[in-house]
């Protein structure tokens, strides 16, 4: 069997990069092409028309793919999710400086957060507001900005600017001055930090814990015969987590077939602590991204929070109706009769 899987250019598309690059597929059978997708709608898209056989999905956006209300409406099963976690908040060096114009505090989530809303409001009022970058409005980098301005007590609605920008492009936006700050995952918050015109302010992982994130989202005809395909990423998965791989991993994604970016990028988010200033200061994030067994299955909860989160988001009115088919979309059973041992 010859599948196309897509996937966008993040250190979280690494359990399906690894499942191909390192013969997992293969062994079980399965003849694989890897489609990198410029950014998320083009993959939802392409998914949405056929003319991809799965992909490495944002787990929201399947979410709303499957209901209808972002792109085609799509018919999806999730019978594995690739990992949690990963995504950052990263400012430009000017915002930060205001940001910490009273001096550096304890830089504590709420403390950065507080220091933040401050800034927007001011902005806001002298008519020249904000601007973030998210990935997609069904994100949950979108969320995670909405959590982070909660937690400074600012509602971003009315108050701040959100632009949608492609991951590979997230971080040049903020160096020419497109935006202020966005939401991302890994290593565009590290590319901007590396060269000198970002700081990461928060971390996705302290905003929302154990995060759903991406998952492997492939067409519900396709879900009875999914199971050597989930067997090859979830050996994959387990191959990532470990730390003695993650010399291997940071180079193979880093090719430039895949990331096109500097190997020691990629370490960052795999290392568990973390550069947030170009002054090189460090901060520990030992769940920044989390790949293998703690990820993987689909859990309903997931659901559960992705609802909560469109809803407060005005994405969503929550109905038993939306809830029921938001449900179907995730197959725990898919993954479990896949792997029954």
């Amino acid at each position: 069997m010859r599948l196309a899987l897509g996937y966008v250019p993040l250190v979280d598309a690494a359990a399906l990069i690894v499942a191909v690059e390192r013969g997992f597929t293969a062994a079980e059978g399965l003849a694989v092409d890897l489609v990198r997708e410029p950014s998320w709608a083009t993959l939802r898209d392409r998914l949405a028309l056929g003319h991809l056989d799965g992909a490495h999905m944002l787990a929201p956006l399947a979410l709303a793919s499957s209901l209808g209300i972002s792109g085609p409406e799509t018919r999806l099963a999730v019978p594995l999710a690739l990992n949690l976690n990963g995504n950052a908040i990263t400012v430009s060096r000017p915002l930060w400086a205001a940001m910490m114009r009273d001096g550096p505090g304890d830089e504590g989530l709420d403390t950065v957060a507080t220091a933040f809303a401050g800034v927007a409001r001011a902005r806001a009022r002298e008519g020249a507001p904000l601007t973030l970058g998210t990935v997609h409005p069904f994100s949950s980098h979108t969320y995670q900005l909405r959590l982070f301005a909660a937690r400074g007590g600012l509602d971003l609605d009315g108050t701040v600017r959100m632009v949608v920008i492609p991951p590979p492009r997230i971080a040049e936006a903020l160096r020419d001055g497109h935006i202020d700050g966005f939401c991302a995952g890994s290593p565009w918050n590290s590319l901007a930090v590396e060269e000198g015109y970002g700081r990461i302010a928060a971390f996705g992982c302290a905003l929302a814990p154990d995060c759903p994130e991406k998952v492997l989202a492939l067409p519900a005809y396709a879900a009875p015969t999914c199971g050597a395909l989930v067997r090859a990423v979830h050996r994959a998965g387990r191959w990532c987590a470990r730390r003695e791989n993650h010399e291997e991993l940071a180079r193979l994604l880093a090719r430039p077939d895949h990331l096109a970016i500097a190997p020691a990028l990629v370490r960052r988010a795999l290392a568990g602590t973390v550069v947030v200033d170009p002054d090189g200061t460090r901060r520990d994030a030992p769940d920044f991204v989390l790949f293998g067994e703690t990820a993987e299955r689909p859990r309903p909860a997931q659901v559960d929070w992705l609802l909560d989160r469109m809803t407060e988001a005005g994405q969503i009115v929550a109905t038993p109706e939306v809830s029921e088919r938001a449900h179907a979309l995730y197959r725990p059973d898919l993954y479990d009769d896949a792997l029954p041992d």
